[in-house]
């Protein structure tokens, strides 16, 4: 069973192989190459973390509404609450998502650059382009940095969610509301310090990008 799992690993580690080396021969044939997917890459998680950002603005406001309650409707704040929460979620995976794809192509880019380095004739050619890739590889990898540590920051936030979505969930009484006051606090400061990674996370993929296409 265990041979044939990992037979299963492997067949799929081929065959997505296969579709990525498919994918980029397709885009370099109209003259779109690893380096400007990975530029659309990046991009992509600079609007997927803002997307984010809004999401999880609007989900601190919902949960400052369910504190803020007065008496009438409170099922219904718990329902648009984790509507939040879910939307918050989405958004977190879709961040994660994108950040995945920007590490795939850029492994590739990489190996691609690494590579052509030996079909050099011209020492001094090669050298350049040898450093110019030590140099795209250390500014790749703050930038990588950067975007986990944003991604870092969003499972507290959802987590506390999550747990005040749940016992409102089970307490739908202004005594429940009562006790989830002491949790706001802690719910505004992850928020902040989402925005914070962010906003770092973004002007690293702008100087990133600035960067490649300097090059």
């Amino acid at each position: 069973m265990q041979i044939s799992n990992k037979l299963i690993v492997l067949c799929f580690a081929l065959t997505l192989s296969a579709c990525q080396s498919a994918y980029y021969s397709a885009m370099e044939k109209v003259g779109y190459h690893k380096r400007d997917i990975l530029v659309d890459r990046v991009e992509d998680v600079q609007n997927a973390q803002q997307e984010a950002q809004q999401e999880f603005k609007s989900a601190l406001e919902q949960f400052q509404s369910v504190i803020a309650f007065d008496g009438g409707g409170l099922q219904a704040r718990y329902e648009q609450l984790n509507d939040e929460y879910e939307a918050s979620k989405s958004a977190a995976e879709a961040v994660s998502n994108h950040i995945d794809k920007v590490e795939d192509v850029a492994e590739d880019l990489f190996d691609e650059w690494q590579d052509e380095l030996e079909q050099y004739s011209s020492a001094r050619l090669r050298s350049q382009s040898a450093t110019k890739l030590a140099k795209t590889k250390s500014r790749y990898k703050t930038l990588l940095r950067a975007m986990r540590q944003s991604e870092s920051k969003m499972q507290p936030f959802l987590s506390a969610l999550q747990d005040n979505v749940l016992f409102l969930k089970h307490n739908l009484n202004a005594q429940a509301v009562g006790a989830l006051k002491g949790e706001l606090a802690g719910i505004e400061r992850d928020v902040q310090a989402i925005i914070k990674e962010i906003d770092r996370s973004i002007k690293e993929s702008e100087k990133f990008i600035n960067s490649l296409n300097a090059n």
